[in-house]
């Protein structure tokens, strides 16, 4: 399971990706992610989930168990 969910990431990660150069080569059909991010990032409520959102990310993949 834990391959299945491992895979999943990699798989966005790599759409993720392949939009970003789509965005580049075209700008017109599709919005680069600074344009995307300064219409997000007007609304107060949208910036705190994105804080929220990368605290879990870290909480859950970043953090270091502490040795026994």
């Amino acid at each position: 399971m834990r391959d299945v969910t491992v895979a999943g990431f990699v798989v966005c990660g790599l759409l993720f990706a392949a939009l970003v150069v789509e965005a580049r080569i075209a700008p017109l059909r599709v919005a680069r992610l600074s344009t995307l991010l300064d219409v997000v990032m007007v609304d107060r409520a949208a910036r705190i989930v994105i804080l929220l959102f990368w605290w879990w990310l870290g909480w859950h993949f970043l953090a270091v168990a502490p040795e026994p």
